[in-house]
């Protein structure tokens, strides 16, 4: 029989200010996201500027298409340059700026305690603005997202806030990266909140929506303030219901791009798995990837007339709404080449959203899929730019999980109220289509691959985001089963009441929470073995699993507690590093209760 040492967990006695202090933070964190995403902005010009131009020039309009490089077929080199720059930049300096960005925001929150490291903005900035100027196909929102997040956990780092604010204040420069981004400060909150945030109230949800306030309002100064996309009058009215054919469109078009954003999940896994296992290290496997996209680019101006696929797309968007680009086959093509070029950067190592290449194929398989409907449902009335705007929020809602702000940024972006009603009933059908192919969403599918487990329903406090060793209590009795209670309690006294953790020599048995009934048993009747009292089954955790995961394990077996241990492997009784009870949860909620 021994006992293990230590007090519980140490409490967060980090500093707290008030709400008003929080929200004062919360808006010098949006003004400079919004200072960060203009600046972000103008690199791109200036890289983009370099690399397919020639010209040294910050001025640049994503929206407006292009002609050829004047670089000519030479323009294939222009991606692969700039790619083995950028791994360069972020092996050296900040392995977190590689990908897309959001899934290490949320990594940051669930499992980092809000800390991100500084530089990440900086580095993120250059290594993303490199990528996309220089031919990658990524988008620039995930970039400014997480610049905006480490600015605000630099910032709440720096005053030595507590952990739950700073994760507000993290999840407060995210959606004002994303608001200044594309000017929409409503999808900006609705994305901290729906993706980001573990809780929702006054405490989180005023720091946010001032940030993104005053990132937007920056963002309107110096951008200016019309909208992501110019959109001409949809024949949609407001006043005219649905009618039967168009809504059988619009399920058919949800559940297309719920399919879509399978696949695009799917195969970002193939390729963020795959690249690694390339011959070569990962400079080679960067270039291979990066002369992928270089020579669909040079196929495409042959071809077309254009490059299309690279950087964030928003010319072939504008150009599709515009009515510009009709044509089914190439905006299938178009669609399918979007698709493996934005999963091939990311592979290989690019930084850069995905939040764009979202919008781009949702816009290229609406579009398609209106050519589609005008010949087998020609009184659905489907036109190519509305279902373009069905189609990009419902390939970003599905594939990113956020439904509420897919419908709410898209409206945003294009200020055509007419087509929210087809657009709620797509997003809804893709996200649920989405859903049923796979549980988890292109933020959550790169973290479940590390161990590290997303909570699908956001619940109502922040003690969530904490792990079972935050928490547990390192003070319990190990007995060897036979040993009687006389023996396992011979140190012990009424007053101290620790749980019981039984095994056979190095094989946990069974677990035994702290209660005052086992002591007094003791003393009527002491020779009774110690393991006639242990909960069947036995309820084991990592010290690293979320208390949301230690909670849904002790709901479904009803256990009075959890072991804790470290590692991976099968646990033995070595690796037991504490014990969480109903006692220490219950402390974990007071602990983080504000009246």
């Amino acid at each position: 029989m021994s006992v293990a040492g230590g007090n519980a967990a140490p409490r967060d006695r980090d500093k707290r200010v008030n709400l008003l202090i929080l929200c004062g933070l919360a808006l010098a964190v949006g003004v400079m996201t919004g200072c960060g995403a203009v600046a972000l902005r103008k690199l791109i010009g200036l890289f983009h500027n370099l690399f397919y131009n020639g010209t040294l020039s910050f001025i640049y309009d994503a929206n407006v298409t292009e002609g050829p490089s004047r670089f000519g077929d030479l323009v294939l080199l222009g991606p692969i340059l700039g790619g083995l720059v950028v791994v360069f930049m972020v092996e050296r300096f900040a392995p977190e700026a590689k990908g897309h960005g959001v899934p290490e925001v949320m990594d940051a929150i669930f499992y980092q305690r809000g800390n991100i490291r500084g530089k990440v903005a900086l580095i993120k900035a250059l290594a993303s603005a490199l990528s996309i100027g220089s031919g990658a196909a990524v988008g620039r929102e995930g970039p400014i997202i997480q610049i905006g997040a480490a600015l605000g956990s630099a910032f709440a780092q720096a005053i030595k806030l507590s952990t739950w604010q700073k994760i507000t204040l993290l999840s407060a420069g995210a959606g004002a990266g994303i608001a200044a981004t594309f000017n929409t400060p409503l999808g900006g909150v609705l994305f901290a909140l729906e993706i980001l945030l573990p809780e929702v109230s006054n405490r989180t949800f005023l720091p946010v929506v001032i940030a993104t306030g005053a990132a937007t309002t920056i963002g309107r100064i110096l951008i200016g303030p019309n909208p992501a996309f110019a959109v001409a009058g949809i024949p949609l009215s407001l006043s005219q219901a649905i009618g039967f054919q168009e809504t059988i469109a619009f399920v058919l078009l949800g559940l297309l791009c719920g399919v879509a954003s399978w696949a695009f999940i799917r195969l970002l896994v193939v390729m963020e798995d795959g690249f690694p296992k390339l011959p070569g290290n990962i400079y080679t496997q960067n270039a291979l990837g990066m002369a992928v996209i270089g020579l669909m680019m040079v196929i495409l101006t042959h071809t077309f007339g254009h490059s299309y696929i690279d950087g964030v797309g928003y010319s072939v968007i504008q150009s599709i709404l515009d009515q510009r680009t009709t044509a089914a086959e190439l905006l299938t093509l178009l669609f399918v080449l979007k698709l493996l070029a934005t999963t091939i950067s990311l592979g290989c190592g690019a930084s850069g959203g995905i939040f764009s290449p979202s919008l781009y194929m949702g816009a290229t398989l609406g579009a398609a899929f209106a050519a589609a409907a005008a010949a087998l449902l020609p009184g659905a009335g489907v036109s190519v730019p509305s279902a373009a705007i069905v189609g990009m929020a419902a390939v970003v809602g599905a594939s990113t999980g956020g439904v509420m702000t897919a419908i709410v940024m898209v409206f945003e972006m294009t200020r055509d109220y007419a087509i929210i009603v087809p657009v709620i009933v797509a997003v809804a059908v893709a996200a649920g289509i989405r859903r049923l192919l796979i549980a988890e969403t292109i933020y959550t599918v790169k973290l479940r691959h590390r161990g590290h487990r997303i909570p699908k329903e956001r619940h109502i406090n922040l003690y969530l985001v904490k792990q079972a060793k935050d928490v547990m209590e390192r003070h319990f009795i190990v007995a060897q089963a036979g040993t009687t209670l006389k023996e396992a309690l011979v140190t012990e006294d009424t007053s101290d009441l620790r749980a019981i953790i039984v095994a056979r020599d190095d094989r946990i048995v069974g677990f035994v929470p702290p209660r005052s009934g086992l002591w007094l048993e003791s003393r009527l009747n002491p020779h009774l073995q110690v393991e006639r009292f242990v909960e069947s089954p036995v309820v084991v955790c990592r010290d690293r699993d979320l208390l949301s995961m230690v909670f849904a394990r002790l709901k479904r077996h009803r256990s009075g507690g959890a072991i804790i241990f470290q590692g991976d492997e099968r646990p033995r009784v070595d690796d037991i590093v504490g014990i969480i009870t109903k006692r220490a949860i219950a402390d974990a909620v007071i602990d983080n209760y504000e009246d």
